[in-house]
């Protein structure tokens, strides 16, 4: 196995630890207080330990904000709007049923373990990697735990760091 792979079986266990409603709370009200003045927002669909992101949809929405989720399609990751009824989609992760492509301002994505230069460990499918180096304008902002932070990742030439880290404890910016 990678070092890659290695750290994401560890780190898988370390963020089921360490999630918890309080901890997504603090999260979204953080994303709120840093980036709630755009105007849309590209958001994942939490699954499993992630940090929760169904209260922060929610909150978006009731604010007036354009909302974007994930939909895989042809083996790529699409910024589709959001919309309800959601459907099973890649890995068993919820996404919307149908949309195009949007490009919002602020992408909020998930991860195993970041780092204090603002790289991410993602699943390993690269989806997000892709998604943002063709989208370089929009605003990449992690959502994670502080338990989650770890003292140095290791780097592909395609690895795409983000500008911020959001976790319960606060805002972490990079660029």
């Amino acid at each position: 196995m990678t070092e890659k792979q290695v750290l994401r079986v560890k780190m898988k266990d370390v963020r089921a630890g360490l999630c918890s409603a309080e901890k997504d709370a603090a999260i979204s009200e953080h994303v709120l207080a840093a980036f709630g003045e755009g105007e849309s927002f590209f958001v994942y669909l939490s699954f499993g330990s992630e940090a929760g992101t169904g209260e922060l949809i929610r909150a978006l929405l009731s604010r007036g904000k354009q909302v974007c989720a994930p939909r895989i399609e042809g083996g790529a990751m699409l910024s589709v709007p959001y919309k309800e009824p959601l459907e099973q989609g890649a890995y068993g992760i919820l996404q919307p049923p149908t949309g195009e492509e949007r490009t919002c301002a602020v992408a909020l994505t998930p991860l195993l373990a970041f780092d204090g230069e603002g790289y991410r460990l993602g699943y390993g499918g690269g989806y997000y990697d892709r998604w943002f180096a063709a989208h370089p304008d929009v605003l990449r902002v992690g959502l994670a735990y502080a338990g989650q932070r770890v003292e140095r990742l290791p780097r592909e030439e395609t690895d795409v760091r983000l500008h911020a880290v959001v976790t319960e404890l606060g805002v972490l910016r990079f660029l």
